[in-house]
Parts: C-alpha cells; sequence; structure tokens
C-alpha cells in the first residue's frame, strides 16, 4: 500500500498499518468531522437511551414515588410488586404463549414465501419475471383498505378467531422481498451453473448452495418479520374478539386504553401516574426476549442490509 507523508514524500505501508487506518492524515478538518460526529452519535445515544431508562425505572419504582413524580431514570423506592401482580396473571401468560405461536409460524411461512418469491424473480431466465415484479411492487404502493381486509379474512375465508387471521395476512413484505432479490442477483452465478451442471435442481441450488451462502440476509429478514410480528396488535385488534386468543401486545394496548379512560378519585392524572408502573413492567416483559434475541442477529443485520441493498 502507497501512500504519501505531509511533506510529499512517498512512502509504502505495510497491511497492518493499513488496516488500523494509521494512515489517514489527522488534518484538522478530519478531526472536525470527527468531533461532529460524536457530538450527534452520543446525542442520539442519549435521545433512545434515556426513554428505556425511564420505563425501568417506573418498573421498578414504588407506586406512591410515580404518582408524586418523582421517577426520572432511576428507581425510587424499589418495587417488585407489581412484576409479581403481572407475573400471577394467567391471561397475561396465556397471550404471551399466543404470540410465542404466532410469531414462530408468522416467520416460517414469511421467510418461505419470501424467499422463494424472492429466488424466483431473481432468476435472469425466468420468463415473465418483470409482471411478478410489478405486481408486487403494485401490492406495496396500493394497500387494501381495512373494510376489504376485514371481509376477506373474516367473512370470505372464515377466519375470525383463528390463528390463521394473525399468521397469514402479511406474511410476504414486498420491502423484504426486494432487499432479498437483490442479495440473491449479487450471487455467484458460477456456483449455481457448477451445481446444474453436477445435476442439481433448480431447489437443490436454492436449499444447499444459496441459502447456506446467505446467511446474512436471511438472518436480517427473521429479524424483520418476527419483530414485526411481536409488536403487531392491529390485525388481532381487527379480526380477533377473544382475549384467551390476543397476543400479548393486545394486553400493553388495553392497559394503555384503559389509562386514558378512567380516573382515580376524580383525578386522571393520578391514574395514567398508577397505570405507568403496570405499562412499564408489560413493555419490560413484552421486549425481553427481542433484547435477548438481538444481541445474536445484529452481527449479521449491516451486512445482510447492505448486500441487499446495493447491486453489484
Amino acid at each position: 500500500m502507497s501512500t504519501f507523508d505531509e511533506q510529499g514524500n512517498f512512502q509504502v505501508k505495510t497491511l497492518d498499518e493499513v488496516k488500523d487506518r494509521s494512515f489517514i492524515p489527522k488534518t484538522t478538518g478530519y478531526r472536525v468531522f470527527t468531533v461532529i460526529n460524536v457530538i450527534i452519535l452520543v446525542g442520539f445515544s442519549v435521545i433512545i437511551i434515556l426513554p428505556l431508562l425511564n420505563v425501568l425505572s417506573l418498573a421498578f419504582s414504588d407506586t406512591n414515588a410515580i404518582t408524586a413524580g418523582k421517577v426520572g431514570i432511576w428507581p425510587v423506592g424499589f418495587n417488585l410488586f407489581t412484576f409479581h401482580e403481572v407475573a400471577t396473571t394467567k391471561l397475561f401468560w396465556r397471550e404471551y404463549a399466543n404470540t410465542v405461536i404466532y410469531t414462530v409460524l408468522y416467520t416460517l411461512i414469511s421467510m418461505f414465501l419470501t424467499t422463494t418469491f424472492a429466488y424466483a424473480i431473481s432468476r435472469k431466465g425466468l420468463k415473465g419475471k418483470s409482471g411478478l415484479t410489478w405486481v408486487a411492487l403494485f401490492t406495496m404502493f396500493f394497500a387494501p383498505g381495512i373494510v376489504p381486509s376485514y371481509v376477506l379474512v373474516n367473512d370470505v375465508l372464515g377466519w375470525h378467531n383463528t390463528m390463521w387471521a394473525m399468521v397469514v395476512p402479511g406474511t410476504i413484505s414486498v420491502f423484504n422481498l426486494l432487499i432479498m432479490k437483490t442479495s440473491f442477483e449479487n450471487f455467484p452465478v458460477e456456483l449455481e451453473e457448477a451445481a446444474a451442471v453436477d445435476g442439481m435442481t433448480t431447489y437443490g441450488i436454492l436449499v444447499r448452495i444459496v441459502l447456506p451462502l446467505s446467511k446474512a440476509i436471511l438472518a436480517t429478514m427473521v429479524l424483520f418479520y418476527a419483530v414485526g410480528q411481536w409488536n403487531d396488535w392491529w390485525k388481532a385488534f381487527l379480526y380477533m374478539d377473544d382475549p384467551y386468543k390476543y397476543p400479548v401486545i393486545m394486553y400493553l394496548r388495553n392497559l394503555i386504553a384503559g389509562a386514558s379512560q378512567q380516573g382515580v378519585g376524580g383525578d386522571p392524572d393520578a391514574t395514567a401516574q398508577l397505570a405507568a408502573n403496570v405499562k412499564s413492567v408489560a413493555m419490560v416483559l413484552i421486549a425481553l426476549p427481542v433484547m435477548c434475541v438481538y444481541p445474536f442477529i445484529q452481527k449479521y443485520f449491516v451486512s445482510g442490509v447492505m448486500l441487499g441493498a446495493v447491486k453489484a
């Protein structure tokens, strides 16, 4: 690696020096740019972290301190009573189990359909792939309304109060489909041609060659679909009325809706403060699985999105 020093003299840099970026000249403009970037990133981090700290502090604080408005980003009067109350609520755990089942099934169906669809329209020799791509794009720009969706799922398909109303609608995200399609288009054609010469079928190439070498994009799509379904309460609100079949996010939604409609001693603010403790506990318990899984998938996130967003 060759470069020039500050005096303009030609120098040859070793591979180790290139890797640690020590050859980058630390000019005044570069230092200013770095300082501005650090300030902006720290600012965004604070904006993101403070609400999370507030939720955690509300979850572990005493209700009297919450009512008095003394809780900020640190718990006041350590309290686990609300955790015990929520944890002993059978409906909460029933809805929690529903959410796990819905999320797993939805993610499996979505990944199967998205992967096969994206692989098909990424092949150059497929006839009519432009038409299939435009059909997908049309559904992204012109989504069906609430009433047609309600009539189709509840009346035509007869999925009212069933698991299928939660796991089938919206199984293919066009945004995810296009990212995966672009990723498959960047896949080395030579590997597929060699496998075809050896007698492997199209499905064999997809399952045994393409998918094992596409772990980054697959992990990213699994994260997108699973988190989206885990936090989705709208389908349950629209297609279900049986509390024992609700996802757990409806438990939190009903807490928020109930707190906004009731009052304690004629003081709605007091109700809101007291309900904040229960809502925070529910949010912590609901978000905990995602927070535990995310660190193991996070390393694939950036590389997966970049692989699907930039066409070589």
